[in-house]
Protein backbone atom coordinates (compact mmCIF):
# COMPACT_ATOMS: atom_id res chain seq x y z
CA UNK A 1 0.00 0.00 0.00
CA UNK A 2 1.47 3.30 -1.11
CA UNK A 3 -0.48 6.34 0.10
CA UNK A 4 0.06 10.04 -0.62
CA UNK A 5 -1.15 12.54 2.00
CA UNK A 6 -2.07 15.95 0.60
CA UNK A 7 -3.38 19.04 2.29
CA UNK A 8 -2.69 22.70 2.84
CA UNK A 9 -0.38 23.83 5.63
CA UNK A 10 -2.37 23.50 8.85
CA UNK A 11 -4.74 20.87 7.44
CA UNK A 12 -3.62 18.27 9.97
CA UNK A 13 -1.35 16.19 7.73
CA UNK A 14 1.26 15.71 10.46
CA UNK A 15 -1.26 14.49 13.02
CA UNK A 16 -3.05 12.23 10.58
CA UNK A 17 0.19 10.82 9.12
CA UNK A 18 1.20 9.61 12.59
CA UNK A 19 -2.15 7.90 13.07
CA UNK A 20 -2.19 6.38 9.59
CA UNK A 21 1.34 4.97 9.79
CA UNK A 22 0.51 3.30 13.10
CA UNK A 23 -2.91 1.99 12.05
CA UNK A 24 -1.83 0.70 8.64
CA UNK A 25 1.78 -0.31 9.40
CA UNK A 26 3.19 2.15 6.87
CA UNK A 27 6.64 3.72 6.74
CA UNK A 28 6.29 7.51 6.97
CA UNK A 29 8.36 9.37 4.39
CA UNK A 30 8.30 13.14 4.72
CA UNK A 31 10.14 15.26 2.17
CA UNK A 32 10.99 17.74 4.91
CA UNK A 33 12.50 14.98 7.06
CA UNK A 34 14.52 13.74 4.07
CA UNK A 35 15.97 17.18 3.44
CA UNK A 36 16.86 17.63 7.11
CA UNK A 37 18.42 14.15 7.22
CA UNK A 38 20.59 14.68 4.13
CA UNK A 39 21.59 18.20 5.18
CA UNK A 40 22.39 17.04 8.72
CA UNK A 41 24.52 14.11 7.55
CA UNK A 42 26.25 16.24 4.92
CA UNK A 43 25.54 13.72 2.15
CA UNK A 44 26.34 14.65 -1.45
CA UNK A 45 22.59 15.05 -2.09
CA UNK A 46 22.27 17.21 1.01
CA UNK A 47 25.16 19.42 -0.08
CA UNK A 48 23.68 19.72 -3.56
CA UNK A 49 20.32 20.70 -2.07
CA UNK A 50 22.06 23.21 0.20
CA UNK A 51 23.56 25.05 -2.81
CA UNK A 52 20.06 25.72 -4.13
CA UNK A 53 18.60 26.56 -0.72
CA UNK A 54 21.43 28.96 0.11
CA UNK A 55 20.77 30.75 -3.18
CA UNK A 56 17.09 31.05 -2.25
CA UNK A 57 16.06 28.71 -5.08
CA UNK A 58 13.82 25.67 -5.00
CA UNK A 59 15.62 22.35 -4.92
CA UNK A 60 15.13 20.77 -8.38
CA UNK A 61 12.78 17.81 -8.64
CA UNK A 62 15.57 15.47 -9.72
CA UNK A 63 17.43 16.06 -6.44
CA UNK A 64 14.28 15.45 -4.41
CA UNK A 65 13.50 12.30 -6.41
CA UNK A 66 17.03 11.01 -5.78
CA UNK A 67 16.45 11.51 -2.04
CA UNK A 68 13.15 9.63 -2.30
CA UNK A 69 14.86 6.81 -4.24
CA UNK A 70 17.57 6.60 -1.58
CA UNK A 71 14.94 6.40 1.17
CA UNK A 72 12.94 3.71 -0.64
CA UNK A 73 16.11 1.62 -0.90
CA UNK A 74 16.70 1.50 2.87
CA UNK A 75 16.01 -1.84 4.62
CA UNK A 76 12.90 -0.69 6.52
CA UNK A 77 11.15 0.12 3.22
CA UNK A 78 12.86 -1.88 0.46
CA UNK A 79 10.57 -4.47 -1.04
CA UNK A 80 7.75 -3.87 1.45
CA UNK A 81 5.68 -1.40 -0.56
CA UNK A 82 3.97 0.01 2.55
CA UNK A 83 4.67 3.73 2.50
CA UNK A 84 2.94 6.98 3.40
CA UNK A 85 4.36 9.98 1.54
CA UNK A 86 3.79 13.24 3.44
CA UNK A 87 4.62 16.52 1.70
CA UNK A 88 5.51 14.78 -1.54
CA UNK A 89 4.71 15.04 -4.39
CA UNK A 90 4.09 18.77 -4.40
CA UNK A 91 3.81 19.16 -8.18
CA UNK A 92 2.49 17.12 -11.09
CA UNK A 93 6.07 16.75 -12.36
CA UNK A 94 7.01 15.18 -9.01
CA UNK A 95 3.94 12.90 -9.16
CA UNK A 96 4.97 11.71 -12.63
CA UNK A 97 8.55 11.19 -11.44
CA UNK A 98 7.33 9.23 -8.41
CA UNK A 99 5.25 6.93 -10.64
CA UNK A 100 8.27 6.35 -12.87
CA UNK A 101 10.54 5.68 -9.87
CA UNK A 102 8.10 3.23 -8.30
CA UNK A 103 7.91 1.41 -11.63
CA UNK A 104 11.71 1.32 -12.02
CA UNK A 105 12.28 -0.21 -8.61
CA UNK A 106 9.28 -2.53 -8.74
CA UNK A 107 7.65 -0.98 -5.67
CA UNK A 108 4.12 -1.04 -7.06
CA UNK A 109 1.90 1.96 -7.64
CA UNK A 110 0.36 4.72 -5.60
CA UNK A 111 -2.82 3.15 -4.26
CA UNK A 112 -4.49 6.28 -2.93
CA UNK A 113 -3.92 9.99 -2.55
CA UNK A 114 -5.71 11.35 0.51
CA UNK A 115 -6.57 15.04 0.34
CA UNK A 116 -7.49 16.61 3.68
CA UNK A 117 -9.72 19.51 2.67
CA UNK A 118 -10.04 22.40 5.12
CA UNK A 119 -11.26 25.96 4.70
CA UNK A 120 -8.87 28.89 4.63
CA UNK A 121 -10.54 30.21 7.79
CA UNK A 122 -9.81 26.97 9.65
CA UNK A 123 -6.20 26.90 8.44
CA UNK A 124 -5.60 30.48 9.59
CA UNK A 125 -7.18 29.75 13.00
CA UNK A 126 -5.19 26.55 13.49
CA UNK A 127 -1.86 27.97 12.41
CA UNK A 128 -2.25 31.29 14.21
CA UNK A 129 -2.86 29.31 17.41
CA UNK A 130 0.54 27.60 17.18
CA UNK A 131 2.39 30.78 18.17
CA UNK A 132 5.18 30.51 15.60
CA UNK A 133 6.59 33.72 14.15
CA UNK A 134 5.86 32.60 10.58
CA UNK A 135 2.25 31.79 11.43
CA UNK A 136 0.73 35.25 11.15
CA UNK A 137 -2.36 35.56 8.92
CA UNK A 138 -0.57 37.27 6.00
CA UNK A 139 2.20 34.66 5.85
CA UNK A 140 -0.37 31.88 6.19
CA UNK A 141 -2.37 33.26 3.26
CA UNK A 142 0.81 33.45 1.17
CA UNK A 143 1.58 29.81 1.98
CA UNK A 144 -2.00 28.83 1.09
CA UNK A 145 -1.70 30.62 -2.27
CA UNK A 146 1.51 28.68 -2.96
CA UNK A 147 -0.25 25.44 -2.03
CA UNK A 148 -3.15 26.17 -4.36
CA UNK A 149 -0.80 27.11 -7.21
CA UNK A 150 1.59 24.16 -6.88
CA UNK A 151 -0.24 21.30 -5.21
CA UNK A 152 -3.87 21.59 -6.27
CA UNK A 153 -2.92 20.31 -9.76
CA UNK A 154 -1.59 17.18 -8.00
CA UNK A 155 -5.08 16.67 -6.57
CA UNK A 156 -6.42 16.73 -10.13
CA UNK A 157 -3.68 14.33 -11.25
CA UNK A 158 -4.76 11.69 -8.73
CA UNK A 159 -8.47 12.42 -9.26
CA UNK A 160 -8.01 11.68 -12.99
CA UNK A 161 -6.44 8.33 -12.06
CA UNK A 162 -9.34 7.46 -9.76
CA UNK A 163 -7.00 7.41 -6.74
CA UNK A 164 -8.12 10.55 -4.91
CA UNK A 165 -9.71 10.19 -1.49
CA UNK A 166 -10.96 13.67 -0.58
CA UNK A 167 -12.00 14.02 3.05
CA UNK A 168 -13.50 16.85 5.04
CA UNK A 169 -10.70 18.01 7.35
CA UNK A 170 -12.99 20.01 9.63
CA UNK A 171 -13.87 18.63 13.05
CA UNK A 172 -11.98 16.59 15.59
CA UNK A 173 -8.80 14.63 14.90
CA UNK A 174 -10.77 11.42 15.45
CA UNK A 175 -13.53 12.46 13.04
CA UNK A 176 -11.02 13.25 10.29
CA UNK A 177 -9.13 9.99 10.90
CA UNK A 178 -12.35 7.98 10.63
CA UNK A 179 -13.19 9.71 7.34
CA UNK A 180 -9.73 8.95 5.98
CA UNK A 181 -9.92 5.28 6.97
CA UNK A 182 -13.41 4.95 5.44
CA UNK A 183 -12.16 6.60 2.24
CA UNK A 184 -9.16 4.26 2.01
CA UNK A 185 -11.38 1.21 2.49
CA UNK A 186 -13.69 2.44 -0.27
CA UNK A 187 -10.69 3.07 -2.54
CA UNK A 188 -9.37 -0.51 -2.32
Amino acid sequence: MIVILLGAPGSGKGTQSERLTAALDLVHISSGDLFRDHLGRGTPLGELARTYMDAGALVPDEVTIRMIADRLDRPDVHGKGRVLFDGFPRTVAQADALDALLGEIGAGNVGAAVFIDVSETTVVERMAGRGRSDDNPDVIRTRLAAFRRDTEPVIGFYRAQGKLVAVDGEGTVDDVFERIMAGLVACE
